[in-house]
C-alpha cells in the first residue's frame, strides 16, 4: 500500500464554554424524554421505554474486554453516570445518526440543564470519540477533555490512557488511541491524502484521509497541505498498514496543537 502522505486537518471553531457551565442543546434535535432504569456502563443506559441508549460523542472504559477483565476506571465511570441519571427523567437529543448497528439510540442526555456528556468528560470519566455521521458538540467536548487531561482527572491519572507519541503508538496496534506528533509531510495519491510523521511512510506513523473525508475538511476551512510542520493530536483506531496508521473520516479527529504540544 502506498502512503503519499497523510493529510488530516483539524476542523473546528471551538465553542469555548466553561467546563463547569451548563450547556444548552443548541443544534441538537429533540428525541423526547424518558426515565433511566439501568446503567450498563459509563456510556450506555437502559430506558423505561425499553430502549437502550448510547451516549454520542464519548467512549467509556469497558467493563469487560476480550479477556473479560474490566478496563481501568470502568466501574468508576459507570458509577459516575449512574449518579447523574439513574432513576431520573432525562431529555434525549440526536446529534446525527439516530441508532447504531446494535439498535441502540445514539443521543446526548440532559438532566434538567445539565449536559451529561459534558459533565462526564469534564470529570475525566470518559474520552471523546466521534464519528463522521455524529459530529455535533464534539468541539466543546474536546475542550473539556483537554482540561481534564491537563489536571489528571479520572482516567487521565492512569498511564494506560496516556496520549501516545510517535514511538509509543507502535506498541498499541489494533486499539483505539490518541496520538500526538509533528506532521513531517502531506501528500496525495489517487485522491487520498496522507499525513506522514516520519521519513519513511513504509514504517512510520501515518494518518490517511480518503476522498470522501477530504470533502469535509475544505468546508471546515482546513488546508491539509498547511499541516506540514504542525503539531497535531489525532484519535482513532490504530491499524498496522506499513507501520501504525489511523484513518481519519472527519475533521474532529484532529486537533491543532501549539508548537510545544498541548492545547
Amino acid at each position: 500500500m502506498r502512503r503519499g502522505s497523510p493529510a488530516a486537518a483539524l476542523p473546528f471553531l471551538l465553542l469555548l464554554a466553561a467546563p463547569g457551565a451548563s450547556a444548552a442543546p443548541e443544534a441538537l434535535r429533540p428525541a423526547g424524554e424518558a426515565r433511566v432504569v439501568d446503567v450498563v456502563n459509563g456510556a450506555t443506559v437502559r430506558l423505561a421505554t425499553g430502549d437502550t441508549a448510547r451516549l454520542a460523542g464519548v467512549e467509556a472504559p469497558r467493563l469487560g474486554g476480550r479477556d473479560r477483565r474490566p478496563w481501568p476506571h470502568a466501574e468508576t465511570s459507570r458509577r459516575a453516570l449512574a449518579a447523574l441519571v439513574l432513576d431520573r427523567p432525562v431529555r434525549l437529543f440526536y446529534a446525527g445518526r439516530r441508532t447504531d448497528r446494535y439498535g441502540r439510540l445514539l443521543v446526548h442526555l440532559f438532566v434538567g440543564p445539565r449536559w451529561v456528556q459534558g459533565d462526564l468528560v469534564s470529570a475525566g470519566h470518559v474520552r471523546v470519540r466521534s464519528y463522521a455521521d455524529n459530529r455535533l458538540r464534539i468541539a466543546e467536548l474536546l475542550v473539556r477533555e483537554a482540561a481534564a487531561r491537563r489536571a489528571g482527572l479520572g482516567l487521565w491519572a492512569d498511564g494506560r490512557y496516556a496520549v501516545r507519541t510517535l514511538d509509543t503508538v507502535r506498541r498499541d496496534l489494533e486499539s483505539w488511541q490518541i496520538v500526538e506528533g509533528r506532521v513531517k509531510a502531506v501528500a496525495s495519491f489517487r485522491n487520498v491524502a496522507y499525513l506522514n510523521f516520519g521519513d519513511d511512510w513504509r514504517t512510520d506513523f501515518t494518518v490517511r484521509i480518503g476522498n470522501r473525508a477530504r470533502r469535509l475538511f475544505g468546508p471546515a476551512g482546513i488546508d491539509l497541505k498547511a499541516l506540514e510542520g504542525r503539531n497535531i493530536r489525532v484519535r482513532g483506531w490504530v491499524r498496522s498498514r506499513n507501520g501504525p496508521l489511523i484513518v481519519a473520516t472527519h475533521p474532529e479527529q484532529i486537533e491543532m496543537l501549539s508548537p510545544a504540544g498541548g492545547r
